[in-house]
């Protein structure tokens, strides 16, 4: 078993305290801005940053369903959704770039399947998810544009 990594990065055209705000609101942007790969969608708990509880099913390909419940929290100034149902952590980073301009990074690993499945998630897992990722970044870029 070894660990998985998928990661993205995108430049949003708004300020780093909007983006962060908007990425730690599960009632209301974060919603918004999940691709057709997210159903089941409910907030258990809180709804803004630590200590949200948030649900979803996860749909990385058509047969393989995650069933996904997140506890959510903000260390060193990001923004860390940490899955009680497997070994899934992923990690929104936020950094101010040019001109009211942020950077967001997210990555998330996962202690993926051993032997030669294995090496099918390690090859192709990241690739799927990184677009998944894209497609929110593009999604909460134009969200916050528009503003």
């Amino acid at each position: 078993m070894s660990q998985v990594v998928a990661t993205a990065e995108r430049v949003v055209r708004a300020p780093a305290e909007q983006v962060r705000a908007a990425l730690a609101d599960y009632e209301g942007t974060r919603r918004r801005v999940l691709g057709e790969q997210f159903s089941d969608y409910r907030v258990e708990a809180g709804g803004q940053g630590a200590g949200t509880r948030v649900h979803w099913l996860f749909a990385a390909t058509q047969k393989r369903v995650r069933d996904q419940l997140l506890d959510v929290t903000e260390p060193a100034g990001t923004l860390v959704e940490s899955d009680a149902n497997s070994s899934m952590v992923t990690t929104w980073t936020v950094v101010p770039a040019d001109a009211g301009t942020s950077t967001v990074r997210v990555r998330t690993t996962w202690n993926g399947a051993g032997g030669i499945g294995g090496f099918f998630e390690r090859t192709f897992a990241p690739k799927g998810l990184r677009r998944v990722y894209e497609q929110i970044l593009e999604r909460l870029d134009t969200e916050l544009a528009a503003r």
